[in-house]
């Protein structure tokens, strides 16, 4: 009998006796805690693998409490056990990790509305938006004068903020879900959609064109959002409003993201340009 198979015999006994099993099973010898069917933490259990192999389970809502060893099979080698507690004990890790993250996300997420919901409209004059040539287009501002641009998931909710100061320095929320995210600027019209890098050359795009466009803040994430904003608007023509970057890399994400959705793509004709550079000089 493999080490799999003892851990499934164990699976098996347990939801037998108490009707529900945790999604992975470690056979370490501890004490696992798990959930019930009803989402409940009311399930515990041990198992270990070396030599001859047993355990024990119960579940505290229904008062059960057994022991468990392996029926059949035999013992089970100890070098080979080792290697699956650890794998086990890998994954577990994993999980926890992308839990602990998707957790900070949400708390994140409560913070950026907050502050967002606390800010007030900048103002027309703001040292960033004379210098970048454009209107305000719904950006709020911080108490150091710094502009505030909200990041919304496909869902429409609120889960990280950008910050632009005076000087055009930006950050985000630590801990904030960027991926796939973005900001619109722009009414209810969407036959055709730009999307691009940053708020500065969004603002330009919409100013210049009135078509509706969207901010996904960085290069990496321009093909997650063209994927979400496809999903939202699959009958819409939409436009990857590329920078031209020294390195490459504006144009090449612009031209994948294009790609993946069956979209166009724009790039401005001089190296190192945006499309802020481009229209707030008044090239066309």
């Amino acid at each position: 009998m493999s080490h799999q198979q003892a851990i499934d015999q164990f699976s098996e006994s347990m939801f037998d006796a108490i009707g529900y099993t945790p999604t992975n099973i470690i056979a370490d010898g501890l004490l696992h805690k798990f959930k019930d069917e009803r989402g409940r933490l009311n399930g515990a259990y041990g198992l270990h693998l070396d030599n001859r192999p047993a355990g024990w389970f119960q579940c505290h809502r229904q008062g059960i409490k057994e022991k468990w060893k392996l029926s059949s099979g035999g013992y089970l080698p100890i070098s080979s056990m080792q290697q699956l507690i650890n794998q086990a004990k890998y994954r577990q890790e994993a999980e926890q990790r992308q839990k602990a993250e998707v957790d900070k996300q949400a708390a994140v997420a409560v913070v950026a509305t907050e502050i967002w919901n606390q800010a007030q409209l900048a103002s027309a004059s703001h040292p960033y938006l004379l210098k970048k040539r454009i209107g305000i287009n719904g950006a709020r501002s911080g108490r150091d004068n710094s502009l505030i641009i909200p990041l919304y998931n496909a869902s429409n909710g609120i889960v990280s903020l950008q910050f632009i100061s005076e000087t055009g320095g930006k950050r985000f929320l630590s801990g904030g879900l960027k991926k796939g995210c973005f900001y619109w600027i722009g009414g209810e019209n969407t036959d055709t959609i730009l999307i691009c890098e940053g708020f500065a050359t969004g603002a330009s795009l919409y100013e210049e064109s009135g078509h509706y466009t969207i901010v996904a803040f960085d290069a990496g994430n321009l093909k997650e959002v063209a994927i979400n904003i496809r999903a939202l608007s699959p009958e819409s023509e939409i436009i990857i409003c590329g920078d031209n970057d020294l390195s490459g890399v504006g144009q090449a994400k612009a031209i994948d993201a294009a790609s993946t959705i069956g979209g166009k793509y724009l790039i401005p004709e001089i190296v190192g340009q945006d499309w802020n550079d481009v229209l707030s000089g008044g090239v066309l």
